[in-house]
């Protein structure tokens, strides 16, 4: 069984990537010209294969918006350029698609677009939230977090991703900060929560309030700006993104070498993947992985066609438990994997992972310091 996944620019850097062309234009006139772009088959995958021997071949499909472009252009607009692309996908031989980053967003996150699809739906979300929560217990282990007494801030905590990471956290750690910007639905999902995880809960409003109170931030929103600065963050602190565009700030990287943030989808996909560029065949498509990975909401629309599901998956605001736990297990049976850690696009190494404990170290000594000679 074949697939296809929507993709889209999440930023100026992307659409450079998908389309050398655009180098050197300025925004406003790329903006334009994505918005009157048809949709197009991007790349084409080949080389997926389990450990048992399934193969499934499947294509990317570019609906070209931005992601301020979906949320502010008519949502029946947004929706007719998806669809163009699921359209397409479908007709190369696609028998279920998954939708990439804001595609699985806007609207009631799929189930219209899932209405109106000529093949099954999914947003990916269910692969999203068992990779993303591995990968921040994973920092945790790596930066030698004491998780039993650990606090641990969720941000975007009521959306569909966010509060299921809430579920799968909660086992592992004291407290945690339930971030988002709708006060009633943060109060609603504390009553929904409060008798049925093991841990202690609160919630906050304001993200730089509710940031340093952590030694483990987990970012799942939907925004389109950078949300976390230097200064908001705890001396050792591990932060995990789901999120594209990025919710952390490029100077994070600079100055903070004590904190470990690490990108929470990414997957090793089995066998031999390649991505080619429809359009010139032979020239490899640059998506910014590392070779032979995928994000997460990728890999799950990889792992529904090598299992044959011809059927939605995971569509809508609230995510069913079980999916997350099912998913996880076909992935792992089909050779699916967490990939090495990245951050900010680029490969995360022993020798900096090591270099963040020491500098984290080194952060708590001196301000211990200061604090005895302040007494």
């Amino acid at each position: 069984m074949k697939f296809a996944f929507v993709i889209h620019p999440t930023s100026l850097d992307d659409v450079v990537r998908y389309e050398p062309g655009a180098v050197g234009k300025g925004r406003p006139l790329i903006e334009k010209i994505m918005e009157w772009m048809p949709a197009y088959a991007a790349a084409h995958v080949t080389g997926v294969r389990t450990p048992d021997g399934r193969e499934t071949e499947g294509w990317f499909v570019g609906a070209t918006f931005l992601p301020e472009q979906m949320l502010a252009l008519p949502r029946e607009r947004v929706y007719q350029k998806i669809l163009e692309a699921i359209r397409i996908g479908a007709d190369l031989g696609a028998e279920i698609v998954g939708l990439g980053a804001f595609t699985g967003v806007v609207g009631d996150a799929g189930i219209t677009l899932a209405e109106r699809s000529p093949i099954p739906v999914t947003t990916g979300n269910s692969l999203t939230i068992a990779a993303g929560v591995k990968s921040l217990l994973r920092g945790a282990r790596e930066m030698e977090v004491d998780l039993p007494r650990a606090t641990a801030v969720v941000i975007g905590a009521t959306g569909s991703i966010g509060s299921a990471c809430v579920e799968l956290i909660a086992p592992h750690v004291e407290h945690i900060v339930m971030v988002a910007r709708n006060l009633t639905r943060l109060q609603r999902l504390l009553a929904e929560l409060a008798d049925r995880v093991p841990c202690s809960l609160s919630i906050e409003t304001d993200v730089r309030a509710a940031v340093p109170r952590g030694g483990l931030v987990l970012t799942a929103t939907t925004s389109t700006q950078e949300l976390i600065e230097p200064a908001d963050l705890q001396t050792g602190a591990v932060v995990c993104e789901l999120s594209l565009p990025h919710d952390v700030g490029q100077r994070v990287a600079i100055e903070r070498p004590d904190v470990l943030v690490t990108e929470g989808g990414n997957m090793r996909v089995p066998g031999n993947v390649r991505f080619e560029r429809v359009r010139e065949p032979g020239r490899e498509f640059n998506n910014a992985f590392a070779p032979g990975t995928a994000l997460a909401c990728m890999s799950e629309t990889m792992v529904l066609a090598l299992e044959n599901r011809r059927a939605h998956y995971t569509l809508g605001r609230g995510i069913d438990l079980a999916k997350v736990r099912e998913i996880e297990t076909l992935a792992t049976r089909a050779g699916f994997e967490l990939a090495d850690m990245r951050a900010f696009d680029k490969p995360i190494t022993a020798e900096t992972i090591a270099a963040a404990r020491a500098a984290a170290q080194k952060r708590r000594a001196t301000s211990a310091e200061r604090k005895r000679a302040a007494v």
